[in-house]
């Protein structure tokens, strides 16, 4: 006899949407004091972190309370462009996330790290890129990317 099990959600092995806000929110709070990302988050939306927070629980697998305020992944793609981040800035950025993500309680487990630290790689690295002159904004129904425990693809796959 097989048992069935249910695989959580990114998001709910998180926290759910309330883990993510404790993210976010501690992660948010931090910005201001730091000379590199502060002058990038200096005209914050003070419910930046709250979107964020429903931007990265919807991407992990939860609610879709981003998409349904927001928009779509382009609000987002959106919210980057001409803003010209550095490599310097995004390992930076992604540094401190780390730090939050540990102060906070963020599960530690490799398997949760792994896909959690790959969709911060992933992202921060798309955020780069369409921040330079030139990138053309995604259309406006463009999709949520998904993130789960993985197999990883990649462009070897064509």
């Amino acid at each position: 006899m097989t048992e069935s099990r249910t695989v959580p959600t990114l998001a709910e092995w998180a926290g759910g949407l309330e883990g993510l806000r404790a993210l976010t929110k501690r992660f948010y709070e931090k910005v201001p004091h730091d000379p590199h990302l502060a002058p990038v988050f200096a005209q914050m939306d003070p419910r930046h972190a709250e979107h964020v927070a429903a931007f990265i629980t919807e991407v992990f697998g939860g609610p879709t309370a981003y998409t349904s305020q927001r928009g779509s992944h382009s609000h987002m793609v959106g919210r980057h462009l001409r803003r010209h981040l550095t490599e310097d800035l995004r390992k930076r950025w992604l540094a401190l996330m780390l730090d939050t993500a540990d102060e906070v309680g963020v599960p530690s487990d490799p398997e949760f790290r792994a896909a959690f630290v790959g969709y911060l790689e992933w992202g921060t690295r798309l955020a780069v890129l369409n921040s330079q002159d030139g990138v053309t904004p995604p259309p406006h129904d463009a999709p949520m990317p998904q993130w789960d425990w993985g197999p990883p693809g990649g462009p070897w796959q064509g």
